[in-house]
């Protein structure tokens, strides 16, 4: 972190042991070392805070996306369901008025079926008396 030699380190220790005197010097080391200790941790958690915010916007971003992509796929299902759903009132509206033409055209049939009937009871009886 900070580019200091032993040499560097030495200098500073033999002055402070001047200024501050043999008798406070461990007194001072200790509260320099809770200090440091102090300043890492803060580091530390103003480092892992704005990790966690980062990891939240990530996430945040990713739930937007996947609400956008399961918006998108609902829409598409729903245009298909309902492009279904005219299909079939279209084939079935095709059949009802398919059925009323052969509706009509059965009522005649009805109306000849003793007619019809009668020929195949002359062609059954035509059958019969071949052998």
């Amino acid at each position: 972190m900070f580019d200091i030699s032993f040499f560097e380190i030495l200098i500073i220790s033999i002055i402070a042991l001047i200024v501050v005197g043999p008798e406070r010097l461990p007194q001072v080391a200790r509260t320099l070392g809770h200090l440091i200790s102090r300043c890492r941790q803060f580091v530390y958690s103003v480092r892992t805070d704005i990790h966690n915010e980062i990891r939240m916007e990530e996430l945040k971003q990713m739930h937007h996306t996947m609400q956008d992509t399961a918006q998108s796929i609902e829409d598409s299902v729903r245009k298909e369901i309902s492009e279904i759903k005219s299909m079939t009132e279209s084939e079935s509206n095709n059949k009802a008025v398919q059925a009323q033409p052969d509706d009509s055209r059965s009522e005649p049939e009805s109306k000849t079926e003793p007619t019809n009937s009668a020929s195949r009871r002359q062609s059954s009886d035509h059958n019969q008396s071949s052998p």
